[in-house]
C-alpha cells in the first residue's frame, strides 16, 4: 500500500513515516498542501494522512476540493483540533477517520488497516486464497498452516494483488504502488519480486499476461 503523509511537524512526521515503513508500507511525506496536490496528481495513492494546519493553508478546504473533483482516495485526518465541531467538519468534508494528536502509533497502524480493508471491500482481516491464509491486520501469511516470511516489498506487492482480485495490473502500476518518489527502480524489479512470491507462495499465485501485466491467480 502506498500512503501520502501530509504533516509539517518534523518530529511527528518522522515518527509516522517510520511507523508506516515498519508496517511494510510505502510512504511519501510532504509538509505543504501545494506539494501534496502535486503528489496526488502525479501518483496513485491508497491512503492519505492529512494534518489540518499546514504552512500554506487548512486541510479541510483541501479535502473538500479533493472530493469535489471525484477523488475517492481514503483520508485519515491527524490533528490537534479536538473539538466535536472540528471532528464533524472533517468527517463531513469527506474524511474516513479522525485521529487527535497525540495518538498511539500502533493505533494509527490499526486504523490505516481498517480503512484500507473497508475500501478493498473486505472488512475481515483474514483472507483465504487456496492454501494461503492471509492476515491483513498482522501482515502475515501461512501456507498449508506454515508461516511464510515475506520481505516488505514482497508483502506490499502481494497485498496489492489481494486488494484487486482478478484485476490486471501493469508493471508501471505495480512499481507506482511499491516505490516512493526518488527511488531508483531497476527494469526487472517487479519480475524479480513476482518470481520470489511464486517460490514462497506457489507457482500459480500470480498469473502473467504477456505484454500486459500480472493478476492474482485463481484460488
Amino acid at each position: 500500500m502506498r500512503i501520502l503523509l501530509i504533516e509539517d511537524d518534523t518530529v511527528l512526521g518522522a515518527a509516522v513515516r517510520d511507523q508506516i515503513a515498519g508496517d511494510r508500507q510505502s510512504v511519501d511525506w510532504v509538509t505543504r498542501l501545494d506539494t501534496a496536490a502535486d503528489a496526488l496528481y502525479g501518483a496513485s495513492y491508497d491512503l492519505v494522512l492529512l494534518d489540518l494546519m499546514l504552512p500554506d493553508g487548512r486541510g479541510i478546504p483541501f479535502l473538500k476540493a479533493l472530493r469535489a473533483r471525484g477523488d475517492v482516495t481514503p483520508v485519515i485526518i491527524l490533528t490537534a483540533l479536538d473539538q466535536i465541531t472540528d471532528r464533524i467538519a472533517g468527517l463531513n468534508a469527506g474524511a474516513d477517520d479522525y485521529m487527535i494528536k497525540p495518538f498511539d502509533l500502533a493505533e494509527l497502524s490499526a486504523r490505516i488497516g481498517s480503512v484500507a480493508r473497508r475500501y478493498a471491500g473486505n472488512p475481515n482481516p483474514i483472507i483465504t486464497h487456496g492454501p494461503l491464509a492471509v492476515d491483513l491486520a498482522a501482515r502475515s501469511v501461512h501456507r498449508d498452516g506454515r508461516p511464510v516470511q515475506l520481505t516488505a516489498r514482497e508483502w506490499a506487492l502481494f497485498e496489492t494483488f489481494l486488494q484487486r482480485p482478478g484485476q490486471l495490473l501493469s508493471k508501471a502500476q505495480l512499481e507506482d504502488k511499491l516505490y516512493t518518489f526518488g527511488s531508483e527502480v531497476e527494469s526487472n524489479t517487479i519480475e524479480a519480486h513476482v518470481s520470489r512470491l511464486r517460490k514462497k507462495l506457489g507457482s500459480d499465485v500470480i498469473e502473467t499476461v504477456r505484454g500486459l501485466g500480472y493478476r492474482l491467480g485463481a484460488a
